[in-house]
């Protein structure tokens, strides 16, 4: 079996080197049976650590067809914020690079696992790649997955079919190689990885398998389709507030866009699109209060997101926010045409 630890600007060291560690001990207790090796998406070359880290070479290019594990890490720095020192920067330009490419492919390849660490998992959910599949990343960035369109689930290592494994935070890098060093060479190997590093592996590997159980926290009062129903309050500048084409444009760190609504209300009810580009997506759950318009969209440029927006209405001008999980707030201005 051969594991590739992918290596970008700023990534983090626990992040790759610690599951590094456990894959290179477990090929010493193999026999050569695991062979482990550290890649970037440009190739050879010394590749800077996050927070002003020392640089790792990077022994060779990632390569997506060839069988085994790809593990991608997490990238270190400020938690927030917009700064080039920030883990959401950091983690987009791994993202617009040429790796996320490289891991389309990996993920289309029926003979590699692909893994990832912390943010790594951010990394190819804001690539578009993990919609609608279950996955974890560090507590701090949960939301941010899920506004992609990833299924976050709260676990230290997550499962998700038998090709794409994730891990919570930065230690579990070592639960993570563990695991898919007991799943691919057994668990005599990893007990002896294990004793070495005077390591258990934490928490059940998590799966969408068996009985679901009971959520004791969920309320009896409201369900789902109550919070899914628009709601439409009357107000003094009567429906015509809101109704209409609107041409905003949503000013993020990374550039500005360009998105063109087209409002109207049909039996009570908002209904409503966005088209940014050749793409057309309605408008999620819109809710208007008689001041204040708020509702969800899915975005796929600059990144795949569920953005959730927050306006408020003055005759043809609209103004706001749209938030997606840790990422900074972008400011929304719009006008309407008609």
């Amino acid at each position: 079996m051969h594991v590739q630890v992918v290596l970008f600007d700023g990534f983090d060291l626990m992040d790759a080197l610690a599951p590094y560690e456990v894959f290179a001990a477990a090929a010493m207790y193999a026999g050569g049976a695991i062979t482990v090796e550290l890649v970037s998406a440009e190739g050879k070359r010394l590749v800077p650590s996050g927070m002003n880290g020392p640089a790792i070479e990077a022994q060779a290019a990632l390569d997506p067809s060839r069988s085994g594990i790809i593990l991608v890490p997490g990238g270190s720095g400020k938690p927030e914020g917009d700064s080039e020192d920030a883990v959401p920067y950091i983690l987009r330009l791994a993202m617009e690079s040429d790796l996320t490419s490289l891991m389309k492919q990996a993920l289309d390849h029926e003979h590699i696992t692909v893994a990832t660490v912390c943010g790594g998992s951010l990394v190819l959910a804001m690539g578009g790649l993990l919609e609608g599949r279950y996955a974890v990343t560090n507590h701090l960035g949960m939301s941010a997955l899920g506004a992609t369109g990833t299924i976050p689930i709260e676990a230290r290592v997550v499962e998700d079919g038998h090709r794409l494994v994730s891990g919570g935070g930065v230690t579990s890098g070592l639960d993570v190689a563990l695991y898919l060093v007991e799943r691919e060479v057994g668990p005599q190997i990893a007990s002896a990885v294990e004793k070495l590093f005077e390591y258990e592996r934490r928490g059940t590997v998590w799966r969408a398998q068996g009985i679901v159980p009971i959520n004791f926290a969920a309320s009896c009062d409201t369900t789902a389709e109550d919070l899914l129903i628009p709601v439409v309050a009357e107000t003094p500048d009567g429906d015509s507030a809101i109704e209409g084409t609107w041409q905003t444009t949503i000013a993020t760190p990374i550039g500005k866009m360009s998105v063109t609504l087209h409002i109207s209300l049909k039996d009570g009810s908002i209904r409503g699109t966005a088209t940014q580009g050749d793409e057309v997506d309605e408008l999620i759950n819109p809710i208007w209060d008689g001041r204040r318009l708020t509702w969800t969209q899915k975005v796929k440029k600059p990144m795949r997101l569920n953005l959730k927006f927050e306006v408020t209405v003055q005759g043809d001008f609209m103004s706001g926010t749209a938030k997606a999980g840790m990422l900074p707030s972008s400011k929304v201005t719009g006008r309407r045409l008609n």
